[in-house]
């Protein structure tokens, strides 16, 4: 399964060819933390058949994030992969993103 790490992504949100930036945790949890990555685009996991041509049409990378890393962005990366998107999930998700004190920004 394809993934990125913390540092890796960062290093790419800064250079010229930045992946699209997948929010797939649950609501609850994403309403709960109060926070995202900047930039980062949110997409229900619970409704994936309504949104997945979406990003498998984009043309770059997509790296799709949950909180931990761990069942919904892999298997949503499986899925984006099986469809032909280049598609990476974020080793260690949300949580590893802030315990790294990588940005955030405010979702409300």
């Amino acid at each position: 399964m394809p993934a990125i790490d913390v540092a890796t992504l960062s290093g790419q949100l800064d250079g010229s060819h930045r992946p699209l930036l997948v929010d797939v945790r649950r609501h609850s949890a994403r309403e709960a933390s109060g926070l995202a990555i900047p930039g980062a685009i949110w997409r229900d996991p619970a409704l994936w058949l309504d949104w997945k041509d979406e990003l498998a049409a984009q043309p770059g990378p997509v790296v799709l994030f949950c909180a931990h890393g761990r069942e919904i962005s892999q298997g949503l990366t499986a899925a984006m992969c099986a469809m032909g998107q280049d598609a990476r999930y974020l080793q260690g998700g949300f949580a590893q993103w802030q315990e790294a004190g990588q940005p955030v920004m405010a979702t409300r």
